[in-house]
């Protein structure tokens, strides 16, 4: 179910192979000399500037979301009861043992290792109605005890569901905003402070300010509400071209939310970088953008501490630019100029990336959302490869090798948290890889994966599948040690690693 299917697949590749690289494929400021390293695209130069490879990635994943709803039987009047649809909540701790957590629940025993489940919710139980989720992020808040609660951001294609992840790790939810004008399989959720900011690939959405302090109300642990999109926004960002973003990325050091991927192309920021001011949530504002590397798929955008002085106390953005991956200087967000956007090996769909510390900028974990599809480069196989930089020079970023899941799967947002890469790779579920020994190992050959937790047990017998499902996102922050695991098909999952 929910897959891309052989003949669309090989129709994809035609269709994108029809063109031949481009040998001189973009602005001067692009180096392409990731010498030993070859580079050659998945597509010409043009098949990515008109969004052509970006239509296929979306029609792919609008695919894959149309086969699930067709199972819902809440949807979709059949009688047929889908095993795998229907589950219901697991409210028990389930354990890791032998390489897998039991239920009990039919097409919930998964496979793992240090990982165990301690709960796992519907989306359905989570109020959404189109129940098929995206995103996923977390809010923590400490009271003037200094008790701390915890909270889940949840994206689905209607809206966005708050829940409170309880001290035994099972949740309580506590309502949820609807989206801002229609329903989008693709929606994006960071948090500066005690607000979270809501974009959506919806046309006419916007991005949504919501003061998280709401869910501190204790009624809604009784009484879960349906929030307003008239009257309990704090904001409304409606500076987009069309209403759209494909995600949101937060610098907290600046007060800067920015909206990337904002159709359309054409527009003057080219579906890049879209500076907004939160200082005051109740009154975002635009103060630049940047169109100069066109469309930025996802960002992640920091004050610069590392070896580099030229750019030491600078804000920059880390961007993942369908060909290339591309770094900005952003610390006039009226004036950004692009650093260096460099090709790699093995190019299909730069797609998003992390620091490895944030407070020593020297590697960076990227990963192609389409070259475990195409068979490309290091992942010939489909097994699941994850790129490597050593970003001691932001003029001259250096892949210096690669990371390699031992199953099938396509990668998608990956986050780093105490040296270890949280890593959601769609059908074969979180994926925790050691990368602590980066600085004396940039090649990646002694990175290990420490544990796992595979969310879709459907295709474990043939060792995984490169093809959309399962998870969509991880939150690995919080300090309780609870991690967040969101999923298209099924709901929220709650785990804790044994590390």
């Amino acid at each position: 179910m929910a897959k891309l299917t052989v003949a669309g697949i090989v129709f994809l590749c035609l269709a994108l192979a029809s063109a031949t690289p481009n040998p001189n494929p973009g602005p001067a400021f692009r180096r392409g000399d990731e010498f030993p390293f070859i580079h050659v695209p998945l597509a010409h130069a043009s098949d990515y500037a008109s969004g052509k490879v970006h239509k296929s990635l979306m029609d792919a994943m609008t695919s894959a979301v149309d086969d699930i709803q067709k199972h819902l039987p809440s949807l979709h009047a059949t009688g047929i009861e889908d095993p795998i649809l229907d589950l219901p909540a697991i409210t028990t701790l389930t354990r890791c043992e032998d390489g897998y957590a039991a239920s009990g629940f039919a097409n919930s025993t998964f496979m793992c290792n240090n990982a165990d489940l301690h709960s796992f919710t519907p989306h359905r139980e989570l109020g959404s109605e189109a129940q098929v989720g995206n995103d996923i992020w977390g809010w923590a808040h400490t009271d003037a005890e200094g008790v701390t609660r915890e909270f889940a951001l949840v994206g689905q294609m209607d809206g966005t569901a708050f829940a409170e992840v309880l001290a035994d790790g099972t949740i309580a939810y506590l309502g949820r905003l609807p989206t801002q004008s229609v329903n989008s399989i693709w929606r994006d959720i960071k948090t500066i402070g005690h607000y979270a900011y809501i974009g959506s690939e919806a046309p006419g959405h916007g991005i949504q300010v919501f003061d998280l302090e709401k869910l501190l109300d204790p009624s809604l642990l009784d009484e879960p509400k349906e929030f307003s999109i008239e009257t309990d926004l704090t904001g409304l960002y409606e500076g987009l071209p069309a209403g759209t973003s494909h995600n949101v990325v937060a610098h907290e050091d600046k007060n800067l939310i920015v909206a990337v991927g904002a159709m359309p192309r054409l527009d003057r920021c080219g579906a890049g970088l879209i500076f907004v001011d939160v200082s005051d949530p109740a009154n975002p504002t635009t103060v630049g953008c940047a169109g100069e590397d066109g469309y930025v798929h996802d960002a992640q955008c920091l004050t610069y501490y590392g070896p580099d002085v030229a750019y030491n106390g600078s804000d920059v953005c880390y961007s993942f630019d369908e060909d290339t991956f591309t770094i900005f200087d952003i610390t006039d967000p009226a004036n950004p100029e692009v650093i260096s956007a460099t090709f790699y090996h093995g190019v299909a769909y730069a797609h998003q990336g992390w620091v490895f510390d944030n407070s020593n900028q020297e590697y960076l974990f990227h990963n192609d959302e389409m070259d475990e599809m195409f068979s490309r480069g290091w992942a010939v196989d489909q097994k699941t490869t994850t790129f490597i930089w050593d970003i001691r020079s932001l003029k001259e970023p250096k892949l210096t090798g690669h990371y390699k899941s031992p199953v099938k799967a396509i990668d998608h947002n990956l986050y780093v948290h105490n040296g270890f890469i949280y890593e959601s790779n769609y059908n074969s579920g979180l994926r925790v890889v050691d990368a602590r020994m980066v600085a004396e190992d940039p090649t990646g050959e002694s990175f290990t994966e420490a544990a796992f937790f595979d969310v879709h047990p459907e295709d474990d017998e043939i060792g995984g599948s490169a093809v959309f499902g399962g998870t969509w996102s991880v939150y690995p922050y919080f300090e309780s040690g609870y991690v967040l695991v969101n999923t298209l098909e099924r709901g929220l999952f709650v785990l804790k690693l044994n590390l």
